[in-house]
C-alpha cells in the first residue's frame, strides 16, 4: 500500500441553489469544481443550526441524561442534554440556557471539550460539547412547545455500561460522553 502524502485541496464553489429553506433545516445544491477541473453540478448540501450538548454533573457528581421520543428513528432515546443554538447565540451561553430548560439546573463550571462536525460530507453544523460541574436544581423545566422529557440522573459508572452495552442510541451523544468523560480524568 502506498502512503503518499498528497495535498489536499478544497472545491471551488461555482454556484448554490436553495431547494428547501425551513427553520430546522435547509437544502441547497452546489456546483462544484474539483482540484482535477471536474464540475460536479448535483452536491447537495444540508444547512443545519449548530448544537449543543452537555456532560452535565450535579453536586453530588452524578450524571444528567434526557430520556425522549425521536420520531425520524421511532425510538425512545437516552440522551445527553442539549439542543440548536439560537441564531447568533454563543455556545457557551446556548449550553447553559439548554440545560435551564430542559433540566431546571444551574451550574458552578462550564468547559468546551470538543467541537463535531455531525457529517461534514453532506451537513455544515457544528457541535459545542461542553462538561458542566456542580450543578444544582434552581428552576423548573421549561420545555419548547412538542418537547416531552424525563431527567435522569446517573453515576459516571452507569454512564460507562450504557456506552459499552450500546444503550445510548445517538451518535454524537456517545462522542461528547466519550470527550466528556475523558475531560473529567484529567
Amino acid at each position: 500500500m502506498n502512503n503518499i502524502n498528497m495535498i489536499i485541496e478544497k472545491w471551488q464553489k461555482i454556484a448554490s441553489k436553495y431547494l428547501v429553506r425551513e427553520k430546522w433545516a435547509t437544502l441547497r445544491v452546489d456546483e462544484v469544481k474539483l482540484p482535477d477541473g471536474v464540475v460536479k453540478d448535483d452536491y447537495y448540501v444540508l444547512e443545519y443550526p449548530n448544537w449543543v450538548n452537555a456532560i452535565a454533573l450535579t453536586e453530588q457528581g452524578k450524571i444528567l441524561m434526557v430520556r425522549q421520543y425521536r420520531h425520524a428513528a421511532d425510538i425512545v432515546s437516552l440522551e445527553v442534554p442539549g439542543g440548536v443554538m439560537d441564531g447568533d447565540e454563543e455556545p457557551e451561553f446556548a449550553i447553559k440556557r439548554e440545560l435551564l430548560e430542559e433540566t431546571g439546573y444551574s451550574f458552578k463550571t462550564c468547559k468546551l471539550v470538543a467541537k463535531l462536525y455531525p457529517n461534514p460530507a453532506t451537513a455544515n453544523n457544528i457541535t459545542f460539547t461542553y462538561v458542566l460541574t456542580g450543578g444544582k436544581k434552581t428552576h423548573e423545566q421549561h420545555l419548547d412547545e412538542h418537547e416531552i422529557l424525563n431527567v435522569e440522573e446517573y453515576t459516571i459508572d452507569e454512564v460507562k455500561q450504557f456506552i459499552k452495552a450500546n444503550k445510548i442510541a445517538q451518535a454524537l451523544h456517545v462522542a461528547a460522553l466519550h470527550y466528556g468523560l475523558a475531560a473529567l480524568e484529567d
